[in-house]
């Protein structure tokens, strides 16, 4: 399925139902609602849908008998087996999308806790203006230099011989 927006009550019920506990976060991300636990991706809302993180096999299990899901494809030549979206109709009974994250993070739990990615250094406005203003002067200096001709070679300065010391009679 292509990006459709996510509606924004779908967003608000995520975040009503979504399981709450050790581990589990809900983050913003491409317009929706992503819970994670210990930093794995566990479900999310996904266009008018929901995806969810149920492992290999019982993903497949979802695929063969829930109609409409299919293997969620966020983009093209991306996919994941463990991985099912979930069609819109999920958003029409409470307590079935309760049971399937309930399901999606019971699967997460399973699975080792992600390392925490260290923070870019963040730039001050300060450096990068410097940097910025290193760049420009440079282009400058050689679109100048482009545009004068080259002067002409004076020839080289002799060298001045030392002064002999005079002899002493």
């Amino acid at each position: 399925m292509g990006w459709v927006k996510i509606p924004k009550e779908h967003n608000q019920m995520f975040l009503e139902l979504a399981p709450t506990g050790r581990g589990i976060d809900t983050i913003a991300m491409f317009g929706g609602i992503c819970l994670t636990v210990n930093g794995n991706m566990t479900a999310g809302t996904w266009g008018r849908g929901i995806m969810v993180r149920l492992g290999e096999a019982d993903a497949t299990t979802v695929l063969d008998e829930e109609e409409g899901a299919e293997a969620f494809s966020p983009m093209k030549n991306w996919s994941n087996p463990q991985y099912v979206a979930l069609p819109e109709q999920v958003w029409d009974d409470r307590r079935q999308l309760m049971r399937w994250l309930d399901r999606a993070v019971a699967f997460t739990r399973t699975l080792p806790p992600k390392k925490k990615k260290k923070p870019a250094a963040k730039k001050t406005a300060k450096k990068t203006a410097k940097k910025t203003a290193k760049k420009t002067a440079k282009k400058t200096a050689k679109k100048t230099a482009k545009k004068t001709p080259a002067a002409k070679k004076k020839p080289a300065a002799k060298k001045a011989k030392p002064a002999r010391a005079k002899k002493r009679a």
